[in-house]
């Protein structure tokens, strides 16, 4: 058998140049140029550096009294008051929608026709029409009894006392986000496969045992995006609690902005930044909630944003040492 002709490298020493082409030939592969990219590239950074400069130098911003606002101990309440109304309405919420989602899943049509209506009412209310009802719920029903259904109260409480304005402002926003949420975990519950359910129950797993270990941690996967993008709009509308008379932080800010007239444009930019730090902060721990949910989905994890950091960084020592290497 004839031995391969080998070819010499083009130019090299051991012989001619061969033309580009041929079997053999060692050739240079070039990446493809992309223009456009370093174009749009540059028309952004240029109209984002023109947005910071005009909004760093622009007087009307004082950006001096801002930082003066920014910690202070009545925004600092407030901020704490929106916190604790976001954390327990998002509980509240929760946990109605987990039951209502239920309800309209129920093979019981008196309980799937109630969970509809409510999940119909309280979308098709709007929150502050809610806050202002509850607000003003006393003057309905001053004493509230429990007792025999249509008899006599054997316990009664005064209204009055019994729903502080924490107390409204939480219920009000716990009703309407059990409507919507209700919807996100419906959803998530119908997208788990219809073969899980029929395997848990040819297994003769009890039903409730079936949507705890098998249903709903499947169904978490496409709840927990929907249920966080939920949970920022509860964070936001947690200001309209300023109409009950209780004063988080836009509320605190508010009332600063009336007794300082000057100070409106800052002290607005308190609360806008504040509020993007909390929803920022709610948008990290869905990442990461979200991640824990795909393992099972997924045959590789994406890499985090730290990691990816790490391997760019590595990369580019990597490649300095080849290129600085005599």
């Amino acid at each position: 058998m004839t031995e391969p002709l080998l070819l010499p490298a083009p130019g090299g020493p051991s012989g001619p140049s061969v033309p580009s082409g041929l079997p053999g030939t060692a050739e240079r592969v070039l990446p493809l140029r992309r223009p456009g990219r370093w174009v749009t590239a540059a028309v952004v950074l240029v109209l984002v550096s023109q947005a910071a400069h005009g909004l760093i130098t622009n007087p009307f911003y004082q950006w001096d009294r801002f930082a003066y606002w920014f910690l202070r101990p009545v925004v600092l309440d407030g901020l704490l008051v929106t916190l604790q109304v976001t954390a327990y309405s998002a509980v509240l919420g929760l946990a109605g929608g987990v039951l209502l989602a239920l309800g309209r899943l129920s093979g019981n049509a008196v309980v799937r026709s109630v969970s509809w209506t409510y999940v119909w009412l309280f979308r098709s209310v709007p929150l502050i029409v809610v806050l202002i009802f509850l607000y003003n719920f006393s003057a309905l029903y001053p004493t509230l009894g429990i007792g025999v259904p249509f008899g006599p109260a054997f316990v009664t409480f005064d209204e009055s006392r019994l729903a502080t304005d924490m107390v409204i402002a939480v219920v009000g926003l716990g009703l309407c986000e059990a409507a919507y949420a209700a919807e996100v975990v419906r959803a998530g519950v119908l997208s788990v496969d219809q073969g899980q359910h029929e395997a848990a129950a040819a297994l003769g797993i009890p039903r409730w045992r079936q949507f705890t270990r098998i249903v709903f941690p499947q169904a978490l996967r496409s709840i927990v995006p929907s249920y966080v993008n939920q949970l920022i709009g509860l964070l936001k509308a947690t200001s309209l609690v300023f109409y009950v008379s209780l004063l988080d932080l836009f509320g605190s800010v508010q009332s600063l902005a009336a007794t300082y007239p000057g100070d409106v444009v800052p002290l607005l930019l308190v609360a806008t930044v504040w509020y993007v730090i909390l929803t920022s902060l709610v948008s990290v721990a869905q990442y990461h909630v979200e991640r824990y949910y795909a393992r099972g989905a997924l045959r590789a994890v994406p890499a985090s944003p730290l990691q990816r950091g790490r391997a760019a960084l590595r990369d580019l020592r990597l490649r300095f040492r080849r290129e600085t290497a005599p």
